[in-house]
């Protein structure tokens, strides 16, 4: 079941009707029992690895617990070894699940690639394991739950149930916002005192999943005609195909995933939940670092706060400051899949962001000696066209995925050039009708002075739109209905379940 289905459509509004009206003390016991039919509707048996996940990080939760409370109350108790040896073994176990089931057939087929460049005999075991939908994401909230318990930021949740629901809540169990304890236990254990009719929240909630289904269903997954025929065929195509067919792509991972992020929050908003935005306005970032506070914003700052800074961050000299940047994005690049294409692409980022750091002094140096207005709307531009496309080229590697792949769409973009196909009308039997290639423009530029709205105004688009009249308001909210129904893609030949980073 996915948020664009016709199974999703009758399921959340049967969960809101039983949540608004069964007894307020046992709200959460039936948001877990939902979330639980919701994860277990894609196949049952990846439900061990959700409990899994969760009863050993609750069960090292309250044992950490426990060790600080002896040693708080008799000085004799010395629990300090105890609780970091529980914490690595039991954080060690979380991960290792997301290890066994994502990397395990990867670390095989480099060691048998490895072993045929040595010439060694190597027989690579017959291992089918089928990545469990959801599992880099609820693996990653559950630790951050430990760590934030074994560094004292929360106390332990003593209630299962309710962790349980931390751990599974239906909106962001599958693609995120990866969340924070302290942000969603809290709001878990005040639900039986929530105040569920409010019609602005609710309103509010309507609008956020309203812009996601346009985002996913009129701009994703148009874009993906496009992409998927290029790519899909790119030893075929020309310079101008494939630099068409990247810029496309980056509008589609990004409605894409992004538009499942809405749906979430706007679900969440609905039932009384208040979750993380995860994207705000990327694509407008004038440097690679400020596109990562932008962009899968809760994945980043994960990392910042779960790796970078436990790692020196930049208190440790300048070196270490890039090397625990290099391995951070190396970090993400893993995370979002085992395969040397998301590797490059993690590192990629890192090695801009080192550059950038690098050439700063330069370039504050050459700004005052050539007289250059950094302030000015053209710099301004220009650094945001650098930035997007340095983020177009990363994107290269992430969607080939191989390495050999990527190396030769690059050189075909300027090796083959063919910029007679701009206007013989080849440009429209890449996978898209003129008509769709037009639609396709045209929203796009909607979406992007939508994210320039959002920017100017801190993220605040909802606050925006209710400062003006209803009758534009209104006016915007029938459009996207009607954009949805007559431009979405759905019906035969369309698959419901393809939100990009469930493979993730």
């Amino acid at each position: 079941m996915v948020f664009n289905s016709v199974d999703f459509l009758v399921f959340f509004p049967v969960v809101l009707l039983i949540y608004f009206f069964i007894p307020k003390r046992i709200r959460y016991i039936w948001l877990l029992i939902a979330s639980y039919y919701f994860y277990t509707s894609w196949d049952v048996k990846y439900v061990g690895c959700l409990l899994f996940s969760t009863l050993v990080t609750y069960f090292a939760g309250l044992l950490i617990g426990r060790y600080r409370h002896a040693e708080k109350y008799d000085t004799s108790v010395q629990g300090g070894q105890k609780e970091t040896l529980l914490f690595i073994i039991c954080l060690l176990l979380n991960f290792s699940m997301l290890f066994i089931f994502k990397y395990t057939n990867f670390m095989l087929d480099n060691i048998a690639d490895l072993a045929g460049l040595l010439k060694i005999t190597f027989k690579e075991p017959d291992i089918e394991l089928l990545l469990p939908v959801g599992i880099s994401f609820f693996t990653f909230q559950s630790a951050g739950y430990l760590i934030d318990v074994y560094k004292g930021e929360i106390n332990p949740e003593k209630n299962l149930l309710k962790y349980a629901l931390f751990v599974s809540f239906f909106p962001n169990i599958l693609s995120g916002p990866i969340e924070r304890a302290k942000n969603m236990l809290p709001q878990i254990e005040n639900c039986k005192q929530m105040k569920l009719w409010n019609y602005e929240r609710i309103t509010e909630g309507a609008v956020y999943m309203l812009w996601g289904y346009f985002l996913k269903m009129v701009i994703a997954d148009r874009s993906a005609l496009l992409v998927n025929t290029v790519y899909g065929n790119y030893r075929m195509y020309g310079s101008v195909a494939l630099i068409t067919a990247t810029f496309f792509f980056a509008v589609q991972i990004y409605c894409d995933f992004a538009s499942y992020s809405y749906l979430a929050l706007g679900a969440a908003k609905i039932l009384g939940f208040s979750i993380m935005n995860n994207f705000n306005a990327p694509y407008f970032s004038k440097s690679i670092g400020e596109f990562w506070r932008r962009w899968h914003i809760s994945l980043s700052s994960w990392l910042r706060d779960y790796l970078y800074i436990p790692l020196g961050g930049n208190r440790r000299g300048r070196f270490r400051k890039h090397l625990n940047t290099i391995i951070v994005f190396f970090v993400s690049g893993v995370w979002h899949g085992a395969n040397w294409g998301y590797v490059v692409w993690g590192l990629l980022h890192g090695v801009y962001i080192v550059i950038g750091d690098l050439l700063r002094p330069y370039k504050k140096r050459a700004a005052n000696t050539f007289h250059i207005k950094t302030q000015s709307f053209s710099y301004r531009l220009l650094q945001t066209g650098i930035t997007f496309l340095l983020v177009c080229f990363s994107w290269i590697f992430f969607k080939t995925e191989q390495l050999s792949a990527a190396v030769e769409v690059i050189r075909r973009m300027f090796v083959k050039w063919d910029p007679w196909t701009i206007f013989d009308g080849t440009i429209y039997t890449w996978g898209l009708s003129e008509k769709d290639f037009r639609i396709t423009v045209f929203t796009i530029l909607l979406l992007l002075a939508a994210d320039l709205i959002k920017k100017k105004k801190g993220g605040n688009v909802i606050g925006f739109l209710n400062q003006q009249n209803i009758w534009f308001r209104w006016g915007i909210y029938i459009f996207i209905c009607c954009a949805i129904a007559v431009w979405g893609q759905y019906g035969a030949g369309h698959d419901p379940q393809a939100f990009l980073y469930f493979s993730f």
